[in-house]
């Protein structure tokens, strides 16, 4: 049985390697300021202001995925496949209105780069984010921080080892794996993005600009315990339940529909036969690699 390598819709060139380096670092100061900045900086004494200022910042991320886009030379049908599987992430994401952390949008993230590669994942998650965001009317301050999260969430699952030659079982497994793992990576890191905005006069678990590292990294774990472990427990169970159930019928669904679409496959034109300057007729053929 021959192995199918992992597909580059979306490749990452030195431009938007770059870019996404740059927003990337701007996305880690903007979530983990709060232990990064020391209690006598300038920045501690805005708290209120900073998140607003990094959330600003973060618009960067349309450039990133502007720049992966416009790079990569991202073809009719690679546009056509991230915008149907953005809609249905989109979609998904309503179901259970994140009661209980039920949201099986995640599961299609992690299947969806796991395929389709680190540099289409980055893309999809942020877009995908953005859609649900004005399906739901959950645009605000925390959208940026909302689609790096996602865009990480998704490539760092076509980071994953062994593309070319996990299948089957151990495969469903890593992905089980990561997606709970990575569902509670999420949910603390969105904490991040929305804990400095609670007022230490409200609780004894909010963030503290005067206090030390120490003292508001234990107001944090506390915050994190007390407000959303179960949210990020019930998105981890279902992220993986619906991997190791559905994951083999959307994998190959998407692995189908990937090598049909033949992303990396150069496309030229030959002038119709009899035209001037045109030579023998010839056909252009195109073999696709079997999948598993």
């Amino acid at each position: 049985m021959r192995t199918q390598r992992q597909a580059r819709a979306v490749r990452l060139g030195p431009r938007s390697l770059a870019a996404l380096v740059l927003v990337s670092a701007v996305g880690v100061a903007g979530f983990g300021w709060p232990f990064l900045a020391p209690p006598d900086s300038r920045i501690s004494a805005h708290a209120q202001d900073a998140p607003w200022l990094f959330a600003g910042l973060l618009v960067l991320l349309v450039a990133v995925v502007a720049a992966a886009i416009s790079e990569s030379g991202l073809g009719p049908k690679a546009v056509a496949m991230l915008g149907v599987l953005a809609a249905v992430g989109a979609a998904l994401r309503p179901i259970g209105a994140g009661t209980a952390g039920i949201e099986p949008m995640f599961f299609l993230m992690v299947l969806s780069g796991r395929v389709l590669g680190p540099g289409f994942g980055f893309v999809l998650g942020s877009v995908t984010m953005f859609a649900s965001a004005l399906l739901t009317g959950g645009v605000g301050p925390w959208l940026p921080f909302q689609m790096l999260a996602m865009g990480w969430f998704a490539m760092a699952a076509g980071l994953l080892p062994g593309p070319d030659r996990l299948r089957g079982r151990a495969e469903l497994a890593l992905l089980a794996a990561y997606g709970f793992l990575a569902a509670f990576v999420y949910g603390t890191v969105m904490n991040l993005a929305g804990w400095p905005f609670m007022s230490a006069l409200a609780s004894n678990v909010a963030f503290d600009p005067h206090a030390p590292v120490p003292t508001n990294l234990a107001r944090f774990l506390a915050y994190c315990l007390a407000t959303s472990l179960g949210w990020d427990l019930g998105r981890a169970v279902v992220t993986a339940v619906l991997t190791l159930t559905l994951g083999p019928a959307v994998l190959r669904a998407l692995r189908r529909a990937t090598r049909r679409a033949a992303f990396e496959t150069p496309v030229t034109f030959d002038a119709p036969p009899g035209e001037p300057g045109s030579e023998a007729p010839h056909m252009t053929r195109v073999t696709y690699e079997a999948g598993p």
